[in-house]
């Protein structure tokens, strides 16, 4: 993505998260970033064009890293645990991404049911790991769906934790509460 496109895109991703896709205009884009309209229609042929390249992108950043962060673990357990970490780094990078994601995932419009279809798709990911461990006896016996719907929350969590404590987060310090509730009650006694 060259420096342009980018700055389209982080642009868009700020104002869409602070004042939802339809408060936001093209030319508050433009205005923001500093190019011409012609700049970013060069790039983008609509809004709705920018906020799908947002979405898409974000959750191939998550299952990316979800692939490859999980592919050093043998254990399930290990695998969860290790999106978990990647969930609360996520949250505290790309908050305005989340913030989109869970703004637009509730209704029936054509931009919630990407939204929809984008974490769905991404819950799915985490549904495999959580149905192996169980099914391979290291995750104890539960409802795969719940458990990474569950899992999945976590950055909801994440999020309002991050805002109810002004922002801050010590992401070890929040990943190991996460790891004494969740993980611990995955794990096979």
């Amino acid at each position: 993505m060259n420096k342009t496109k980018r700055k389209i895109f982080e642009t868009s991703m700020k104002l869409f998260a602070e004042k939802g896709y339809e408060a936001t205009s093209i030319e508050e884009i433009t205005a923001t970033v500093g190019v011409a309209k012609g700049t970013l229609y060069y790039h983008f042929s609509s809004k709705e064009e920018i906020f799908n390249f947002l979405v898409e992108e974000g959750i191939k950043l998550l299952q990316n890293s979800i692939d490859i962060k999980t592919a050093k673990y043998s254990s399930y357990i290990g695998k969860i645990k290790s999106i978990i970490l990647i969930q609360i780094k996520i949250v505290i990078k790309y908050e305005n991404l989340i913030t989109i994601l869970l703004s637009e995932f509730w209704g029936k419009g054509s931009r919630n049911q990407m939204c929809k279809q984008q974490i769905l798709q991404y819950i799915n990911q985490i549904e495999t790991i959580v149905r192996e461990g169980i099914e391979k006896g290291e995750i104890k016996k539960g409802n795969a769906k719940a458990i990474a719907s569950e899992i999945y929350g976590l950055i909801c969590s994440a999020l309002v934790y991050k805002i109810r404590n002004q922002g801050q987060i010590n992401i070890m310090e929040l990943y190991k509460e996460f790891e004494n509730t969740v993980i611990e009650g995955l794990k096979i006694k």
